[in-house]
């Protein structure tokens, strides 16, 4: 008699999410249950919850198993799904990616290895996220069917944030926010030099050198005879940081820079045109040629650029604006605090 009492007294009792969905459906694998729940496929009173050990009373037929659709999948802090890819959001519309220096943000000539292709491959199970938690490592199969879609990108040795679309109808209302200027990208930024003033904004006409390699600023009345080939540029600027070094005989500076516009190499042509070339960028930072009178450059491996906040529409749900962040990275850290240090 005692025993029976204890279990109605136990029916009654809070219990991890996953201990009722469990027994509403005995025959399932604990893993299977958590991707249920994680891929946002339980409710509770019609609400989706999605934290596997949430406690609560015996919801009894108030606990539902969605269908078998792509939705929202809680990505926490983000999933490492590789050494230089970290996926901060996903959902049958769209997947914000936290990529690392060094690596292509979408497929190119001769390089097939990119943030996208490793996208591509998580979803399809071809790699599972480095994540201490079971539901970390793999996907509900419904994800198996998104094909990921490029959007805008990243230069290679930029860090930072950007989103891939994952169906052509998410991709289209992504780019029309771009075309827009509704797509809102902030960048950090590491400069030799010291700005004119706390904040304002570069405008300028960039047109692609012969090679295609890099961009020239061009006067306004060149890029009147040229529309094909010159585009209007717009970044707003603000300075966030100085670093006196040598001294005080020369100065670095961290921006915050919000792109109005999104052309190739923008902020690295229009940073250099401005007399504030970043730390580490081999293409438009002349101390950082070996040619003569270059002067001494401040050592970094990469162009110091960070693209750190992405805020946008979600193109499935009209009106409902996201926001990302992603944090600095270990090597920019490390030159902010030299930096500071005056180590350099």
């Amino acid at each position: 008699m005692l025993a029976l009492m204890n279990d109605a007294r136990a029916e009654h009792e809070s219990q991890p999410l996953l201990h009722w969905l469990l027994q509403r459906h005995p025959g399932t694998p604990k893993t299977r249950a958590k991707q249920w729940i994680l891929a946002g496929r339980v409710s509770v009173g019609g609400v989706v919850l999605r934290k596997p050990h949430q406690l609560l009373r015996d919801p009894g037929e108030t606990l539902r198993l969605l269908g078998r659709h792509a939705t929202t999948l809680d990505c926490g802090s983000g999933w490492r799904i590789h050494p230089r890819v970290g996926l901060l959001f996903l959902d049958s519309a769209l997947a914000i990616v936290n990529k690392g220096p060094g690596l292509i943000a979408v497929p190119a000539v001769n390089c097939d290895l990119s943030a996208l292709s490793i996208l591509a491959d998580f979803l399809a199970g071809k790699l599972k996220a480095r994540e201490p938690g079971v539901a970390g490592r793999t996907l509900p199969p419904a994800y198996r069917k998104l094909q990921p879609l490029p959007v805008h990108r990243l230069d290679q040795f930029t860090s930072g944030v950007f989103c891939i679309a994952l169906s052509p109808a998410a991709r289209g209302s992504l780019i029309e926010q771009l075309k827009a200027h509704t797509m809102k990208r902030e960048y950090i930024a590491y400069v030799e030099g010291r700005a004119p003033n706390r904040s304002g904004v570069w405008r300028n006409w960039l047109e692609p050198s012969a090679d295609g390699l890099r961009q020239q600023i061009v006067p306004a009345a060149r890029a009147a005879t040229a529309p094909d080939s010159a585009r209007e540029a717009i970044t707003h600027y603000e300075v966030v940081a100085e670093y006196p070094l040598s001294g005080g005989k020369r100065f670095a500076t961290k921006l915050r820079l919000r792109l109005e516009t999104g052309r190739k190499h923008q902020i690295r042509a229009q940073a250099a045109h401005a007399g504030l070339p970043l730390i580490g960028d081999r293409t438009y930072n002349p101390k950082c040629r070996e040619t003569p009178g270059g002067g001494e450059s401040i050592p970094f491996p990469r162009q110091a650029l960070h693209a750190e906040v992405l805020t946008l529409e979600h193109p499935q749900q009209p009106g409902k604006r996201m926001s990302w962040t992603a944090p600095l990275p270990n090597d920019l850290c490390q030159l902010e605090a030299a930096l500071r240090a005056s180590e350099i």
